[in-house]
């Protein structure tokens, strides 16, 4: 590699996401959980979601990734699903008090990850990641030119 080789921001940010979600998952493991899991719960517990579809949509995997995931979730009794009885094609996601009781355990295990993210940035530094993340979320968004 010459030199003057500077990665681009693009792979700089995907080597970083990487590393960083697997030492979530790793985090998340040693609570007999996941990342996918985790991020299945944070979407039930943040957003209005009305059925399987847009949960999928939420967490960013496709609709059978997802159903495999519920049906772990269901098996072990984090989570109940029925059908709407106004359309039953559509299934209603819910957690179930085990599953509430293993949010709020996750959430200690991703607050404490989150803090050994921010180990050494002060508040100024954590502001400018974060501004800097949002526009280039809106640049990707935008499909901005290159």
């Amino acid at each position: 590699m010459p030199p003057s080789f500077r990665p681009s921001i693009g792979l700089q940010l995907m080597s970083t996401t990487k590393a960083v979600s697997r030492a979530l998952d790793s985090a998340l493991a040693a609570e007999g959980s996941s990342l996918p899991i985790w991020l299945i719960m944070i979407s039930l517990k943040t957003r209005r979601l009305s059925n399987q579809r847009e949960l999928a949509e939420a967490v960013g995997v496709r609709g059978a990734t997802l159903t495999h995931h519920l049906n772990t979730m269901e098996h072990e009794g984090l989570l109940t699903r029925r059908r709407d009885p106004a359309n039953r094609r559509v299934h209603l996601v819910e957690l179930t008090e085990k599953g509430e009781a293993t949010f709020i355990r996750l959430r200690k295990a991703a607050g404490a990850f989150d803090r050994r993210l921010r180990a050494g940035l002060n508040a100024e530094e954590i502001a400018a990641i974060e501004h800097v993340l949002a526009k280039l979320d809106d640049n990707v968004r935008r499909g901005r030119p290159t």
